[in-house]
């Protein structure tokens, strides 16, 4: 017997869930009006009204999606003017493809035939949660980003930016940046530091993960726990701890002993990428080439580090970034001639009220973001490399 998993569902189970849908939207409306819950009821209202209207009357889905996306629209033109009708154009084609999507039942269509109404509700809600949590973590950023353009000296978006009028926006907090003495300064120390320290987080954390990969390395548990430990003790811990013996040492304050902190910082992740990458080596290829006569400097450039490179990489440019990021140990054990990019940043937080900072988040950004797509792109290449996933 065929089970059509397909099948249009009730009303009585539509209406409901597209009228919670509409009461979570509704309540950033009522909230932005200063009306929570009349925001919330009339979500609940007009998209439960909508969603009864279009499956018991107007069941055409191409036309219906319009109607939903021109409705919308028009409404959020209304309480929000064009970034209110922007909005409303994406609310009202969610809401015409949802209504239709529950309606006809297609949401069962990639799930199993045998799932329970329980387990398909955990599945989407599983869904739901996760977007709702990645939602809360990325909003902070991006909000960031069109407020660097803002013409006023302000942190706040002004009337002219939510009006999407051209004289709302700016490049002056970039121009800022560029010419700017104490900004260029920073971001020069930055980029003199963090390669540097990248370079020797790598050199140290390669070799220490290959040395603590071999079985025959006595007590490798703890020694690998106290080369990770940077990333587990608190950074302002770690930074204490570094003032003090660098101010013993004579490191205090200079380039090299901010480098040396930062390859501290940076040594866990090249250990953690490297031992993972190490995982599927095949050591009977070392063996191979040491039977060929090669040595062990030959083995390690010619076999092994061609095969480890996406993970020595991957460890690298999470160095890199921890080092161009890092604000709290360079404050304890570096000094004004090594003041950095987030050092400037955090100065101009607390003295200067500078909104260059949102420009120099922005830019930040989109640099990591470029890193860690490198980093991903490097991760399934080295899958692929190791066969653990389709080339």
């Amino acid at each position: 017997m065929t089970i059509n998993i397909t099948e249009p569902k009730p009303v009585s189970f539509v209406v409901p869930v597209v009228a919670a849908a509409g009461a979570f939207l509704g309540i950033f409306v009522g909230t932005a009006h200063d009306n929570t819950l009349l925001g919330l009821l009339g979500g609940a209202v007009i998209t439960g009204l909508l969603a009864l209207i279009f499956l018991t009357i107007f069941r055409r889905e191409r036309e219906a999606r319009w109607i939903s996306v021109a409705g919308f629209a028009v409404i959020g033109y209304l309480l929000g003017g064009l970034p209110g009708g922007v909005i409303g154009i994406a609310a009202g084609w969610f809401f015409g493809w949802f209504i239709f999507w529950l309606g006809e039942g297609r949401y069962r269509a990639k799930l199993a035939p045998y799932y329970t109404p329980m387990q398909v509700l955990w599945h989407f809600s599983f869904r739901v949660i996760c977007g709702m949590i990645f939602f809360f973590l990325i909003t902070p950023i991006v909000v960031v980003m069109p407020l660097s353009f803002n013409a006023e000296n302000f942190f706040t978006f002004t009337p002219e930016m939510l009006r999407f009028a051209p004289e709302g926006y700016s490049l002056k907090h970039y121009e800022d940046f560029f010419t700017n003495s104490d900004w260029q300064q920073a971001l020069w120390n930055s980029l003199s530091i963090a390669p540097a320290a990248t370079l020797l987080s790598v050199g140290f954390g390669t070799l220490a993960a290959i040395g603590l990969s071999s079985e025959h390395v006595p007590f490798r548990r703890p020694i690998m726990a106290i080369l990770i430990s940077p990333m587990i003790v608190p950074l302002i811990i770690s930074a204490a701890g570094m003032y003090f013996f660098y101010s013993r040492i004579g490191l205090q304050g200079t380039y090299l002993g901010v480098v040396l902190a930062h390859a501290a910082l940076g040594v866990p992740f090249v250990i953690i990428t490297v031992t993972a990458t190490l995982v599927g080596f095949d050591r009977s290829l070392t063996r191979a080439a040491a039977n060929m006569g090669a040595n062990p400097v030959t083995t390690f450039f010619r076999v092994q580090m061609p095969l480890i490179l996406p993970g020595v990489i991957s460890g690298g440019l999470f160095a890199f970034i921890t080092s161009f990021d890092e604000v709290v140990v360079v404050l304890f054990v570096g000094s004004a001639g090594q003041k950095t990019l987030p050092w400037q940043m955090f100065i101009g937080l607390r003295e200067q009220i500078s909104p260059t900072i949102l420009a120099v988040a922005t830019i930040l950004v989109g640099i990591s973001i470029l890193l860690l797509t490198t980093v991903e792109l490097l991760r399934r290449r080295s899958e692929r490399l190791r066969g653990m996933s389709p080339g």
